[in-house]
């Protein structure tokens, strides 16, 4: 992929968060909290089977 198609798509992804975080605040909040969550349970997920593999 070229350098300016990367940045151009940089660009439109960049500017389509900060309409998004502009125009909907609460849904950005629940957007970020749902990723948040979604992490800590895959790194629940591993400490389990770290837990267990010993």
């Amino acid at each position: 992929m070229s350098k300016l198609i990367r940045n151009v798509i940089i660009v439109i992804v960049v500017g389509f968060f900060l309409y998004f975080l502009f125009t909907r605040p609460e849904e950005s909040a629940a957007a970020v909290k749902s990723f948040f969550s979604a992490f800590e349970s895959i790194v629940r997920f591993f400490e389990a089977l770290a837990s267990k593999g010993g």
